[in-house]
């Protein structure tokens, strides 16, 4: 059973949710393997091929449904056209956390180690809570279920709320910057992850008009 969003979309589409959720689970293995490399003592070059190979391949699935649903459009005429925008901005949302995790990585090559901090078992806890989301995502994608969607949007906005107070508190630390700013910008990358995963949701749940607006509150 397809969200409440798809539901209303056009007929003869719902295999791009199928599709969708197959991107997320690409996303969440490239951000498994990127927070690996930060947060452990794996080498960041063990894990650069396949993270950058599986963008590249949910970039070329964006594009493929992306052209897919232009065709659709043009072929049936305007009457889907505001279903058609809301698949394009949840594959475009799913995309950016692709690119996040990509970000991640590229810390990882630059040398962030944060696998010997002081804090590391509660920056592996964060990392397991952020994986399970995009399970959790899918999973709301496959559902018409207003009432786990509402409880996801309020842990998102609390973990969002969390991520934004470790980067104030990074920008105000008197601890050097070679300490603080690596770890300002992977919360940073975990802030706008969490955030497109929130606009993956609200994409498929709320009104055309008020997608972006809401994920301009993250």
């Amino acid at each position: 059973m397809v969200s409440a969003f798809f539901k209303r979309g056009p007929a003869g589409l719902d295999h791009i949710v199928a599709k969708s959720v197959n991107m997320l689970g690409d996303a969440r293995h490239s951000f498994d393997l990127a927070t690996t490399a930060v947060l452990t003592a794996t080498e960041a070059q063990s894990v650069a091929d396949d993270i950058r190979a599986t963008d590249q391949r949910i970039n070329q699935a964006e594009q493929d449904l992306r052209s897919e649903l232009v065709v659709h459009v043009s072929v049936q005429g305007t009457s889907d056209i505001g279903s058609v925008l809301g698949f394009i901005l949840l594959l475009k949302k799913i995309e950016r956390v692709g690119d996040q995790t990509k970000n991640i990585l590229e810390l990882a090559e630059q040398g962030v180690s944060l696998h010997e901090a002081d804090d590391i078992k509660e920056l592996l806890a964060e990392r397991q809570v952020i994986s399970a989301l995009f399970a959790e995502t899918s999973d709301l994608l496959a559902e018409d279920s207003p009432e786990l969607t509402d409880d996801f949007v309020k842990r998102l906005k609390t973990l969002s709320d969390d991520q934004n107070a470790k980067i104030l508190s990074y920008i105000s630390s008197e601890l050097p910057g070679y300490e603080v700013v690596p770890r300002a910008i992977y919360h940073r990358y975990l802030k706008r992850i969490v955030a497109n995963l929130l606009g993956v949701v609200s994409t498929a749940a709320e009104p055309l008009p008020n997608i972006d607006y809401l994920d301009e509150q993250q």
